[in-house]
């Protein structure tokens, strides 16, 4: 029976070939895979990319065993070519990749003029270009043929004489944006495993691919290997632990086998990268991607699971006597295939253990290095009863396992404050003797343990007794000092910022810069030298404080003043005051004048009481002496009350290991036994 007799007529419209082209490659790097796996094929020991975007141009060279005019119309330009009917395996002895004959057309989604370049051994060179532009007017006219032009190869193309050269050109920008060299670096690591091995080395703009590249290697902290796999560990700088797990279900055909890794880093935000999330168990088969993430689809909502990243090898799934269940973008399996259901269990199951094996491994390192970080937390846990002593090493791994962090730095002073909180926390539930209402928390998980120990009162006590040694390093730093005139210096330094000092419950007294500017333009108040020595003082200062004036002189400390002297001082400043106060103020106006003395004058207590009254009622005189002791005595007593609490802070005002003093230390770190806390 002739053509002309058949009935029937097949056609294959190049509108097929279109859609293939531009429809089924995600990603450039997806593109330039197609391109390496044809290398592979061709038993190329070297492939060379070269990304020139600016110059409109990406070279693909390789040094395989390229082809002659007959395998380049018979293979290369016949789509849908089965390159597995011509074996298995290739000259080499490399397992195939290619399948189904269409991965060539992937260029076309990235550029619209290829040109290609090949020579095979003892033959003549080959050479033709594909124009998109041709290729869619033979669609246009319903050709089911399309003839590239042809073009020369220039001596030397290939130093060995045979190889062959891509070069891709008048480029789609809109793809390619995201395209650096660096970045392709790192997605080829990722989506071959023979890179780098078996005499196959892939290099982009001169620089050699390697499995470092992939990113994730260097964060991972526990490994586990499947099979007979062995991972370059030289990549895993972090790496704490490595173990192994079987590599087949007992209950699989004897022939299938899988290799690969799986790990876990220490942050998920490690995983973060700018060509996308490494959080992902990405699957190869024959050295290639399959899959690019079988996680995602084999487990739940799981905590660890955002801790994972690996590779599974499973040539099974595209052996060659079996049906091809790989996508034609090669970016998923068919899900319903009987070998990918026996990979996924496979896969959960080996999860499963990891699970198990990662959360007492990183319970122990995290505790540890927590402890390292803080050595009185030691110190803190052996004083513990047993049974609140085990209550309190699971808090411990609870905190060391938390991510509250944006950053490495946010993350260990965030966890230094939380850590801090939940042992005052866990100290208030001892002290009460709560011991169910803490070991239903940590069963419960982190919310519920947060919610228990975020008592208010309790924080509110440990903010509050961190202003009290505040203070208290200030008052022992005045009265350590010996030499009155040293003193008061310093007093000058704090007391006019801290007028607690003269009265501890003067806690929101506040300045007024208009007012004092005004008072400094009365001769009393004046900050000249002639007038600081006529009056004796080394300051004066103007505070309100619940509708009061408050007037402060510091005198110095040798200066000895009698005191009616005093009385004459303080009526002057209370008529300046009165003078630049509202009219309607003047009379009801609450005015009390301070003076801060090195002693007391020579009078009578009863004489001195009176002279300050007749000043303004509330005025009044202190020594260096008594203002210190009083300040000391209101605070002392609230200090002695949370001595234990105070024990349990200075857990966390440790030096490093490298002698620098952590953020929250301060000079008066040390000082009469007192841990140091920040001013």
């Amino acid at each position: 029976m002739s053509d002309n007799e058949h009935p029937y007529r097949m056609t294959i419209d190049l509108n097929v070939l279109d859609h293939l082209a531009d429809g089924l490659y995600s990603s450039v790097a997806a593109v330039i895979t197609e391109t390496v796996a044809n290398a592979w094929d061709a038993d190329a020991t070297e492939v060379r990319i070269d990304l020139d975007i600016s110059g409109d141009r990406i070279e693909i060279v390789d040094n395989g065993i390229g082809m002659d005019l007959y395998a380049v119309n018979e293979r290369y330009l016949r789509v849908g070519y089965r390159r597995r009917r011509d074996g298995d395996t290739t000259p080499g002895g490399r397992s195939v990749m290619g399948r189904k004959g269409i991965g060539k057309l992937s260029l076309f989604s990235i550029a619209d003029l290829i040109e290609i370049k090949t020579q095979a051994n003892g033959a003549e060179p080959a050479g033709l270009k594909i124009i998109s532009s041709d290729l869619r007017r033979a669609m246009e006219t319903g050709l089911s043929v399309y003839n590239p032009e042809p073009v020369a190869v220039s001596q030397g193309t290939f130093v060995n004489e045979h190889g062959t050269l891509i070069l891709a050109s008048s480029l789609k920008r809109n793809r390619l944006r995201e395209m650096a060299p660096e970045s392709l670096r790192r997605r080829l690591a990722r989506r071959f495993s023979v890179i780098g091995s078996d005499g196959f080395r892939v290099f982009v703009n001169g620089v050699e691919v390697t499995a470092t590249d992939r990113e994730d290697l260097k964060f991972i902290e526990y490994l586990w290997t499947l099979g007979n796999t062995t991972v370059a560990t030289t990549s895993c700088v972090n790496l704490k632990k490595t173990e192994s797990l079987d590599g087949r279900d007992e209950t699989w055909n004897p022939e299938w086998q899988i290799q690969g890794w799986i790990g876990t880093v220490d942050r998920p935000k490690r995983l973060a990268t700018p060509e996308g999330n490494l959080n992902s168990i990405i699957v190869l088969a024959r050295g290639r991607l399959v899959d690019e993430d079988v996680l995602a689809r084999i487990v739940g909502a799981e905590v660890y699971t955002k801790y994972l990243t690996g590779q599974v090898e499973a040539d099974f799934l595209d052996a060659s006597e079996s049906a091809d269940i790989v996508t034609s973008n090669r970016q998923r399996v068919i899900e319903d295939d009987a070998r990918v259901g026996a990979l996924t269990v496979f896969l959960q199951k080996a999860l499963r253990r990891i699970a198990e094996t990662w959360s007492e491994l990183r319970a122990t390192d995290k505790t540890s290095e927590l402890r390292g970080r803080y050595p009185r937390i030691g110190e803190w846990l052996d004083g513990l009863q047993e049974g609140w002593k085990t209550k309190a090493e699971k808090l411990l791994e609870r905190i060391a396992t938390m991510e509250v962090g944006k950053d490495d730095t946010d993350q260990e002073e965030s966890q230094r404050t939380l850590l801090r909180h939940a042992v005052f926390g866990f100290e208030r539930l001892r002290l009460r003797g709560d011991a169910e209402e803490l070991e239903r928390a940590l069963s419960k998980g982190v919310d519920a343990l947060l919610r228990l120990l975020a008592d208010r009162d309790s924080l509110e006590a440990s903010f509050y007794r961190d202003i009290v040694r505040n203070r208290l390093d200030i008052i022992k730093e005045l009265q350590g000092l010996v030499d009155e005139n040293h003193r008061e210096r310093v007093l000058q330094k704090y007391l006019f910022d801290h007028l607690w000092l003269l009265d501890p419950a003067w806690e929101r007294a506040t300045g007024s810069e208009e007012m004092e500017r005004r008072l400094r333009m009365h001769d009393p108040f004046r900050d000249d030298d002639r007038t600081k020595e006529e009056y004796g003082r080394v300051d004066i200062r103007y505070s309100t404080l619940a509708g009061k004036h408050v007037i402060v002189e510091l005198k110095r400390a040798s200066v000895r003043v009698g005191i009616y002297e005093l009385a004459g001082q303080g009526a002057k400043y209370v008529d300046a005051m009165k003078e630049i106060l509202p009219v309607e103020e003047k009379d009801r106006a609450q005015i009390e004048v301070v003076f801060v003395v090195g002693a007391n004058p020579p009078d009578s207590s009863q004489r001195i009481e009176d002279a300050m009254n007749s000043v303004s009622p509330g005025s009044r005189i202190l020594t260096y002496e008594i203002l210190i002791g009083r300040a000391r005595a209101a605070y002392a007593s609230y200090l002695e009350r949370a001595r234990a609490a105070d024990r349990i802070d200075g857990l966390f005002d440790q030096r490093d290991r490298s002698g620098n003093p952590e953020p929250s230390e301060t000079a008066a770190d040390g000082m009469d036994g007192d841990p140091p806390v920040a001013a």
